[in-house]
């Protein structure tokens, strides 16, 4: 199980890189031919009007699919940004208590947000809600990784849950003593 739980989280993140690269493809793509269309407007006193129809639309869809689907990765790979003001003035016990509550209060969250992302989903299905750009897209299709990856993060911290209700550190302490020794080296 560990293993594919890992895989998950690694696939997760893996295909929300996929999707900041097609945004910076589709924007780039996007800025090439505006330059194209202002050297045409130069020489010829006429733009071609060269554009990617709804390229600002498909680039939100790609920016909420990556935000999503990287929350896991990020969650298990200790990533996060933490605010440890009050935690790190304890130790031991209270420490794994605060931790705790942070995590079942987070995976308490974050299933209901899940339930009700999936819930949208198959609303804007039943209704056939189209994106309202140039290109009409289903907003299911880009709700879907929303959604996925918020039950992704869900599954990561009942994962994170069960490890530590087990006496097992934080997956974020391998992170933050990987960066402490490093800091140490230098």
């Amino acid at each position: 199980m560990r293993r594919f739980l890992d895989a998950l989280y690694v696939a997760s993140g893996a295909l929300a890189a996929a999707f900041i690269l097609a945004i910076a493809v589709l924007v780039m793509a996007q800025v090439s031919l505006n330059i194209v269309d202002r050297i045409a407007a130069a020489v010829n006193g006429t733009a071609l009007g060269l554009t990617i129809p709804s390229y600002s639309d498909f680039t939100g869809f790609f920016l909420a699919a990556a935000s999503f689907l990287a929350l896991a990765h990020t969650l298990r790979s200790g990533d996060h940004i933490r605010v440890t003001l009050l935690t790190s003035r304890f130790s031991g016990k209270t420490s794994r208590i605060f931790d705790l509550l942070a995590v079942g209060v987070a995976f308490i969250a974050t299933v209901f947000i899940a339930w009700f992302c999936i819930a949208l989903v198959i609303e804007s299905y039943e209704y056939g809600d189209m994106s309202s750009g140039m290109v009409a897209v289903p907003i299911w299709m880009p709700q879907s990784f929303v959604a996925v990856g918020t039950v992704i993060l869900a599954i990561a911290l009942a994962d994170e849950l069960h490890a530590q209700l087990r006496g097992q550190p934080p997956s974020w302490d391998n992170k933050q003593t990987t960066l402490m020794e490093q800091g140490d080296d230098s």
